[in-house]
């Protein structure tokens, strides 16, 4: 046992020296530590902080990319929206212009068809009272003046017209 614990002198002067030691540390040792240990801490605390701060601008930053997203997406709707509208006017408008130009050939056709008809049957009419008189010219055994024949075609064609407006 003797061994184990010191004796009283060595006890003194190890307590002495631990004590000598313990003051050096607490007065040079220990106040530049705990200065270290203070600023480090602070830059932790900063450093959370600036993340912080940086989460909640990147959130913000987020939210608004995602209304100007929903925005852009709004404003393409819109677009496509008013080109389908003006194409389908578009559309509406070629296909009505082109209805009125049909409208108008037929039309023209119509003129044309009624203007060849009646050209033709002025025409027949005209040869069917040259033949009538030719025939009633033999039938009679006479020929006409050119007045008297004259007068016997707008007779005949006279006839021939009331015949064809029933």
């Amino acid at each position: 046992m003797e061994k184990i614990i010191p004796l009283g002198v060595e006890l003194y002067v190890n307590l002495a020296a631990f004590v000598v030691l313990f003051v050096l540390l607490w007065k040079f040792a220990f106040p530049p530590i705990t200065k270290m240990l203070d600023e480090r801490a602070e830059k932790i605390r900063e450093s959370l902080e600036k993340a912080e701060d940086t989460r909640i601008e990147a959130e913000r930053l987020l939210e608004e990319y995602r209304q100007q997203m929903a925005e852009a997406r709004q404003e393409a709707a819109k677009i496509i929206e008013q080109g389908r509208t003006v194409a389908e006017n578009m559309k509406a408008e070629i296909i009505a212009k082109a209805r009125e130009e049909a409208e108008a050939e037929k039309a023209k056709a119509l003129e044309a068809i009624k203007a060849e008809r009646a050209a033709a049957l002025a025409e027949l009419q005209a040869k069917v009272a040259e033949l009538s008189v030719a025939v009633a010219g033999k039938i009679l055994g006479e020929r006409l003046s050119p007045s008297e024949h004259e007068a016997l075609i707008e007779r005949y064609i006279a006839e021939v017209g009331s015949l064809d407006e029933r």
